[in-house]
């Protein structure tokens, strides 16, 4: 029997399957500090145990997303603040090459703030 983290990668229609589960296995690449965990239905990641970020699909946008926790406090002109009032979010687009480069970068920054 499948986890309900599994469930939701193996229920996401393509592409956004395939850059969903390629963010799935990337961001613990980061850190030996990085751990997944089901958390509010939907895949978070922690950070030495503490919330770092999660992934999910923008409602408007149909893209999927890294919501980072500590978003407020980074700066990026690819990070989006939206309505939120902590968390900042970086679309990813499924029709192109993701920027490991530009996330790497990003979560070190985050990373930092813990």
């Amino acid at each position: 029997m499948l986890r309900p983290i599994d469930n939701f990668f193996l229920n996401l229609e393509e592409p956004i399957k395939s850059t969903m589960l390629f963010l799935r296995s990337y961001i613990p690449t980061l850190s030996d500090d990085i751990s997944e965990e089901w958390k509010y239905k939907l895949p978070f990641y922690y950070y030495k145990g503490k919330m770092f970020c999660y992934l999910w699909i923008h409602k408007k946008y149909k893209l999927p997303y890294i919501g980072i926790v500590v978003g407020d406090k980074l700066q990026h002109p690819d990070l989006l603040l939206e309505k939120r009032a902590r968390m900042k979010i970086l679309l990813v687009n499924p029709e192109a090459d993701i920027d490991v480069e530009k996330i790497k970068q990003i979560m070190q920054q985050a990373m930092k703030h813990y």
